[in-house]
């Protein structure tokens, strides 16, 4: 009997991955043997300088990987430039996010569940709000899916990039159902994208399948080279096969990065999930799944014959021409900021897959720059959507009692996220500087000059118009100009439109009453009688913003001069993307 030869490992190569999934494993039996007091700051720090350590590796490994690809276990692991350039740009954005998910806000709350597992409304969901107690669990699980999101770009070997795909999913349907507030919708949020993630994973298992079926192997370089002579096919010359596999694979793909039509589950899930993890998704979920789109569509494009490479490019150009039309359209008329933002992702998706229909080295360059800018942009959005919040205040239905503005401010009960568009009328008055960075990100995904999202959208635009989809990026600019519309909507709704004179105001009830809340029933719409005279305490609901008790702060600053630094001097990180463009060795 032949003894076992175990292959060799250059665990330098994967060492991105393993410091990220290493720190997960810790982090489990960090819960287990740190006592609570303490538990919180220790999963917080071991977070950040796993990720920072992974940027770490992430730069010492450029160089070496710009001479030569590093292959680990005959392909199952293979570290390109183009593969090392995703590394980085998920580090970046599962950095900051983890900041936007680490903040607590003055209200001493962060935005998840105290027991996710309880449900909502029930006296058990009670008492662990008033135990004070932590999910502390959520960072762990940040971890594993950072780690998932990290192997998926960097394989030549589909199964292990569809377990990279349920390890980068499987955390974030359980992240998504741990909302402190609305905890209904959160859980349906979670239900959503579950059923639908595991449609999806269905579809790329079968296109493995075929793939494997007409290629005799998983590995794309391998079916590469039965392309080029399909003469070894265990099927023999069976093209179609072939094409429906990678459309299968592509699918799943695609629906990662919420592209139409497998983009239904965008809206309701950037809506009910937390807003911290949202931004996190947003960012770091559509930067993994768009590299491994780049690298099985332009590995398999290359062995492709003309009239078969054709097919999958008019695949490419109506899904890219939907998922633009639908982000754009569909996004105007939305007034809940979240889904506003969840139709503008689904519109960017569209931006990147027009970069990409090419197949070619300036388009993969594009695609790289344009992930860190809409990556910066949409983390530091969601992030100031987590400091404006709703508030109850109370006081006398007499007019000395409110003001020009509403009623006078009292101390109320700080409630969950305001996300009604509505809500943002006068923003700019109450908070200029937070105003100002969410403005920015918003002119940034709108694609205007001196902002990141322009030096983008002329990348994946000018990629579009080399490889002769001159009408497909003239689609896209006319998208891109439909989007500044609700961009600007928000804008104009923070900085020219006054605040409402009453906010919900309602007279003997009391919108701190319900169960989704983080907040005591009753205590407002009262009666106070004084002599013959009964007044009515009217409780209303205004917005206010919380302050940044530092991370989120810091956070919003870092994305809000990256945006800035990408739009006005962006020949560094076009160099560093150009070096890193190449997909194969």
């Amino acid at each position: 009997m032949n003894d076992f030869v175990a292959p060799p490992i250059d665990w330098a190569a994967v060492s991105p991955v393993l410091i990220v999934l290493a720190a997960g494993v810790l982090g489990v039996l960090l819960e287990a043997f740190v006592p609570e007091r303490a538990r919180r700051t220790t999963q917080l720090t071991l977070t950040l300088a796993a990720l920072a350590g992974s940027l770490v590796a992430v730069g010492l490994l450029w160089d070496r990987v710009q001479e030569n690809a590093l292959s680990v276990v005959g392909g199952s692991y293979l570290l390109t430039p183009f593969g090392l350039g995703v590394q980085a740009v998920i580090g970046v954005c599962a950095l900051l996010g983890v900041l936007v998910v680490a903040e607590r806000t003055t209200t001493g709350q962060d935005a998840f569940a105290p027991a996710a597992a309880a449900v909502p409304g029930t006296a058990y969901e009670d008492e662990t709000r008033r135990a004070g107690l932590q999910q502390t669990e959520i960072y762990p699980l940040l971890l594993f899916s950072t780690g998932g999101m990290l192997l998926f770009p960097a394989t030549d070997d589909l199964i292990v990039m569809f377990v990279a795909l349920e390890v980068l999913s499987l955390p974030l349907y359980v992240l998504c159902a741990t909302a402190r507030r609305r905890r209904l919708l959160s859980q349906e949020a979670a239900f959503k994208y579950f059923v639908l993630g595991a449609f999806a994973s269905a579809l790329f298992v079968f296109g493995i399948a075929l793939v494997y079926g007409f290629a005799g192997t998983v590995r794309l370089q391998g079916v590469v080279q039965v392309l080029a002579d399909p003469s070894v096919s265990p099927l023999g010359s069976m093209p179609a096969l072939v094409v429906v596999g990678l459309l299968l694979v592509l699918s799943g793909l695609l629906f990662k990065i919420g592209a139409a039509p497998l983009h239904a589950w965008t809206p309701d899930v950037y809506q009910g999930a937390p807003t911290p993890i949202t931004g996190f998704m947003a960012a770091c979920t559509k930067a993994a799944a768009m590299g491994a789109l780049v690298r099985v569509l332009f590995t398999l494009a290359n062995g492709l014959d003309p009239a078969t490479r054709h097919d999958v490019e008019v695949a490419l150009w109506a899904v890219a021409i939907l998922t633009m039309l639908i982000g754009t359209v569909v996004g105007a008329v939305q007034t809940d900021v979240k889904r506003l933002l969840a139709y503008s992702a689904i519109a960017h998706a569209g931006f990147l897959l027009v970069g990409v229909v090419g197949m070619d080295e300036a388009g993969s360059r594009a695609v790289l720059f344009y992930l860190l800018a809409y990556g910066l942009a949409s983390i530091g959005a969601f992030a100031v959507v987590t400091l404006v919040r709703e508030r109850t205040v109370s006081g006398d239905d007499d007019a000395a009692h409110r003001t020009a503005d509403g009623p006078v401010p009292d101390d109320g009960v700080v409630l969950g996220e305001a996300t009604r568009l509505a809500q943002w009328a006068g923003l700019g008055r109450k908070a200029p500087w937070l105003t100002a960075a969410f403005s920015l990100f918003l002119l940034s995904m709108a694609g205007i000059p001196l902002t990141a999202g322009f030096v983008a959208k002329f990348g994946v635009f000018s990629a579009a118009v080399e490889a002769g989809a001159w009408p497909l990026a003239l689609l896209g600019v006319l998208a891109s100009a439909v989007s500044v519309f609700f961009y600007v909507r928000v804008i104009v709704l923070m900085v020219l439109t006054p605040a409402p004179g009453g906010d919900q105001a309602s007279a003997g009830t009391s919108s701190a009453g319900s169960a989704e809340d983080d907040v005591p029933a009753g205590g407002s719409g009262t009666a106070t009688v004084t002599g013959a005279a009964t007044r009515t305490l009217v409780s209303r609901t205004v917005v206010t913003v919380v302050g940044s008790r530092g991370p989120a702060a810091f956070a919003i600053a870092v994305c809000a001069v990256g945006v800035l630094l990408l739009g006005i001097l962006p020949a560094g990180a076009l160099d560093l993307a150009a070096q890193a463009a190449q997909f194969r060795p």
